[in-house]
């Protein structure tokens, strides 16, 4: 069996999308389990029924007005360069409403519905793939998988949502008395789940690059603060689901390809960039072809 997982990483997803597209339509792999964390959970309905055109379509539209319903950042260009600020007047309507969060993403809830159509769905649920998405249970502190051969389409489709909300800055979402945020909080990089499921050789797309390249700048306001703590416990998180996958594939003998960022496409993942996001999926494109061609055979790890 062959899986291909694709980790959390918001707008970064892009890059993703032309890793994937590489893949699917010019090296014509196929996968029998579609595994994804937040952005990553947006991407593998389309990839599963190859409709890449459609998904890149999507991809390279998309702006802050279409992730969010009440955006908690304001962007404003310093010396030509994007600056992310607090939008003081959203916060504070959202706490003036006792919502749970800063921001919220129903504008999100409506693009995958829009998108994810009923006709997809049913044709994934009635072929032989298993898609699979990672969701955060912050009331019974546990990462679950939830897989598209389990729920309805309204259901599954609010899967994809809650494993993209990157709560407190987006809706946390409720179901069955428990609350539920990203997929990343739990596992960024879910390739052991893909091995727990019987793959025997994942391709998997890392939306980071391999090794750290930058170093932050000291914060200014609270939301950077909690930006810069976040980015900081996910980054380790993700480090150390690829080294349980890599003992995991190891442990079972299942050959990993692993696709990294070459370079660090952002510092702030929540800023929907058209312009960007259109480059990132070309150079997704232009990485997998590039690196495909460097290295025929992916990594084989054996008893």
């Amino acid at each position: 069996m062959k899986a291909l997982v694709i980790s959390g990483g918001g707008s970064k997803g892009a890059f993703a999308g032309g890793v994937a597209e590489y893949l699917i339509c010019e090296q014509h792999k196929k996968y029998d389990i579609y595994i994804g964390t937040s952005t990553g959970s947006l991407l593998i309905s389309h990839l599963a029924l190859g409709k890449t055109e459609e998904l890149k379509a999507l991809y390279t539209r998309v702006n802050q007005k279409t992730i969010f319903s009440n955006d908690p950042f304001r962007i404003k260009k310093v010396h030509g360069e994007k600056v992310v600020t607090i939008n003081h007047f959203h916060v504070l309507w959202n706490f003036i409403r006792k919502r749970k969060t800063f921001g919220e993403s129903y504008n999100l809830r409506k693009l995958i519905r829009n998108n994810i159509r009923e006709s997809y769905f049913k044709q994934l649920q009635d072929s032989d793939m298993d898609l699979v998405v990672t969701v955060s249970n912050l009331t019974l502190n546990e990462i679950e998988y939830k897989s598209i051969n389990d729920w309805s389409y309204v259901e599954f489709c609010d899967w994809i949502w809650a494993s993209c909300n990157y709560v407190p800055f987006m809706s946390l979402y409720e179901k069955d008395n428990c609350q539920y945020a990203d997929g990343g909080f739990g596992c960024l990089v879910p390739i052991r789940e893909a091995i727990r499921r019987g793959a025997k050789e994942v391709d998997v797309i890392i939306l980071d690059t391999e090794v750290t390249h930058y170093n932050r700048l000291p914060v200014k306001n609270p939301f950077s603060l909690i930006s810069h703590i976040f980015d900081f416990t996910l980054e380790h998180v993700e480090k150390h689901n690829v080294t349980i996958g890599k003992l995991a594939a190891k442990n079972k003998g299942v050959s990993l390809n692993m696709f990294y960022t070459p370079s660090v496409l952002t510092t702030n993942s929540l800023i929907f960039d058209q312009k960007k996001m259109t480059a990132w999926w070309q150079e997704g494109f232009e990485y997998a072809a590039k690196k495909f061609h460097e290295q025929t055979d992916p990594v084989r790890f054996d008893n």
